[in-house]
């Protein structure tokens, strides 16, 4: 299978392990520290990257993926913990006026529209603030909660009292529980003064407005935060006993009757094109702003649309932020570092002479592959132009100087952390290390992918323990993770380490004896075998010892084996050869065996909601009338159920609507039970 620009699965495998990893880091500075390293820009394209590498790769979808989680985890806040009631979600993102385009006809396509019906969006200037939800019981402000993770906030109620764009008491008929939804922010001209009183009292400077308002709001001591100008913006609401409206735009202008501020450019748009326009005018005052924007934010504008759109794994369906351009800037390449990954590929960096981007300094951009750096003619000197947008970021656009008569960069074919030699597999681009587990970069990379978070999860056991342990010949396998035990005491004592952080670290070690057998299968970092895929395959095979069987008997050439692998959802003939593979070298199945002497996963059961059609396939057949197609199956999804194209016989259900034909004649035939719309919208209804 091959994805963007002909990317083999191995790579986009490892790529979206590195994405995962620097978005949860920057997911922490960012939401947790209030101390972000990179710009909102720069944040947006890795987000994007690692979107566009699952829709090419769904297979390859981790359990750590960042596409699944929103803002961070606040676990080390000295703030009070608050559940929200209703989830605080993020929005998908949108580069293009193609996307926002797409958007809208994605819409009509869910909701079954035809093409002459009006379908009108709200459209508003996206603040860079802060996310915030105040609570208000009859008209009284009771509580006041950061995003967070979207499901637990933090609670800074004492705190937004100093802000005085929040009234303590609504003004006017207000139901007995509304929570505003919106953003602190520090206005332009406010940060610029506070800056200059920090750097008068010699105290840290704030990176920028969006900072400072975090790191002001999320002050334990609220007297701190009553001394910082900040402010506030309504875009939304979350729990509500009732709702004062029916469109989007008519409960944010109750909102603002109420005398909480929203924004003075929101508006109706009534097409596409108006969209569109109104994201262009909001640029153009973009610089005259008082606050702050990197965006604008769309929304469905009727509400019982909103209701039936629903929500993907962390966005509604019904909105979307339209962002706006990265920068580009010109520097040279003043050297190209080659990095040796997981699976051994090499992986080329440039080093830069330092530029600022968008208001952040780039030192490094990835160069992919060999043959990337053949396309743009890259040699060490080159003065190239470098961009922040939405496809890849960092990401060399031009080389300015290709034409200067220098000669070739020569990429290696031997591996510079093992010498052994790098080849290029056939049909591939990526040149890899033939070291196997002789290469210290693929050993000790293995060993972090698998206590990873989307594998192992084991907690103390990071990138430095690892390669300190490694070092000191600790570390040599899997299983040699679950013999740390054994070196407590050569570990005690030495830096960083007594005896409580050890213990906490073989703790964290013997809770994983019993591991997810999907997450292990993932964590082994067989080639080609992603996180979903493992889980996939596991729902099959339940327990590893069969899974083997099967790949064994594949590789063998059992025709009825293979038929059986390749009859998985998403497994294809190059997952099933690479398990075919992986179980034919002797020393991976030394290493499979030495660790499952160790560990001992339980059989991978895979629960599903209670619901009439939970573990049911479903299919839709037929016209349907109250609903799309596309929201059909959602809801199928939704109930635990499994939708299919077509009737066969694992086929348990389907739902016809006017004008079935050939399926409905082969689900009389099959016997299977035939029900009609208004029959699965009671199912629906009673699973709540």
């Amino acid at each position: 299978m091959s994805g963007p620009v002909g990317m083999g699965e191995a790579e986009a495998a490892n790529e979206l392990m590195r994405l995962a990893r620097q978005i949860a880091r920057h997911d922490r500075l960012y939401h947790a520290d209030d101390a972000p390293e990179i710009t909102d820009a720069e944040y947006d394209a890795l987000v994007r990257r690692n979107a566009e590498l699952e829709a090419a790769f769904p297979n390859l979808i981790r359990a750590d993926s960042p596409s699944r989680k929103v803002g961070h985890e606040i676990a080390a806040s000295p703030l009070a913990k608050v559940p929200h009631e209703v989830r605080m979600m993020s929005l998908d993102n949108a580069f293009s006026d193609e996307e926002v385009l797409e958007f809208v006809a994605r819409v009509r396509r869910f909701l079954a529209l035809p093409a002459d019906a009006e379908v009108l969006m709200t459209a508003e200037d996206k603040i860079d603030g802060l996310s915030c939800s105040l609570r208000y019981e009859q008209g009284r402000l009771v509580r006041a909660a950061t995003r967070g993770d979207g499901q637990v906030g933090e609670d800074v109620t004492a705190n937004v009292a100093h802000i005085t764009d929040i009234p303590q008491v609504l003004i006017g008929d207000v139901p007995a529980v509304f929570e505003i939804r919106g953003e602190v922010y520090m206005a332009k001209a406010d940060f610029a003064a506070l800056n200059a009183a920090q750097e008068a009292a010699g105290d840290k400077l704030f990176a920028n407005p969006r900072n400072a308002a975090a790191g002001s709001l999320r002050q334990k001591d609220a007297s701190v935060t009553a001394k910082r100008p900040l402010r506030f913006l309504a875009h939304g609401w979350g729990a509500a006993s009732a709702v004062p409206g029916e469109t989007q735009f008519a409960v944010m202008q109750q909102i603002a009757a109420w005398a909480v501020p929203v924004s003075p450019l929101l508006a109706q748009c009534a097409s596409a094109e108006a969209m569109v326009a109104h994201f262009r005018a909001i640029g153009t005052q973009r610089p005259g702003l008082p606050y702050d924007i990197d965006g604008v934010v769309y929304k469905v504008d009727r509400l019982d649309w909103q209701e039936r759109l629903g929500f993907v794994a962390k966005a509604p369906r019904w909105g979307l932020a339209r962002k706006f351009p990265a920068e580009r800037a010109e520097t040279v390449i003043e050297g190209i570092d080659v990095q040796v990954g997981r699976t051994g590929k090499l992986t080329p960096v440039g080093r830069l002479r330092p530029v600022l981007v968008g208001g952040v300094t780039v030192t490094n951009v990835t160069l992919h592959n060999r043959d990337e750096i053949d396309r743009l003619g890259l040699r060490i000197g080159d003065r190239i132009v470098l961009q922040r947008a939405g496809d890849v970021i960092p990401q060399v656009v031009e080389n300015l100087t290709r034409e200067e008569l220098r000669g070739a960069y020569a990429f290696p074919d031997h591996c510079p952390e093992c010498q052994s030699e790098a080849v290029a597999e056939e049909g591939e681009v990526d040149v890899r290390c033939t070291g196997g587990l002789v290469c210290p970069a693929q050993r000790t990379e293995r060993l972090r992918h698998l206590v990873s978070r989307g594998a192992l999860d084991i907690e103390g056991l990071g990138d430095k323990t690892i390669a300190e342990f490694f070092g000191e010949g600790w570390l040599e396998s899997p299983a040699d993770i679950f013999r740390l035990h054994q070196r407590r005491a050569e570990i005690v004592g030495r830096e960083g380490w007594r005896d409580r952080s050890v213990d906490n670290l073989l703790a964290a070690v013997e809770a994983k004896r019993a591991p997810d057998a999907a997450r292990l299968l993932f964590g082994l970092g067989i080639r080609h075998i992603g996180a979903v895929t493992a889980r996939d395959l596991l729902k099959r095979f339940t327990t590893l010892p069969a899974l083997r069987a099967v790949a064994e008997r594949a590789k063998g050439g059992d025709a009825a084996a293979s038929a059986e692998l390749l009859s998985i959802d998403g497994v294809g003939p190059v997952v099933a050869h690479a398990l075919g593979d992986f179980f034919h070298e002797p020393h991976n199945v030394a290493v499979w065996e030495d660790l499952l002497t160790e560990v001992s996963p339980p059989p991978y059961i895979v629960e599903v909601r209670a619901s009439a059609v939970a573990g049911k396939t479903v299919v839709f057949t037929g016209k349907l009338e109250t609903m799309s197609r596309d929201e059909a199956k959602a809801q199928a999804e939704a109930l635990g159920a499994k939708s299919a194209g077509s009737v066969s016989a694992k086929t348990e259900l389907v739902v016809a609507g006017p004008g079935a034909g050939s399926k409905l004649k082969q689900a009389a035939a099959l016997g299977i039970e035939v029900i009609d719309e208004a029959a699965w919208a009671e199912i629906v209804k009673a699973a709540g």
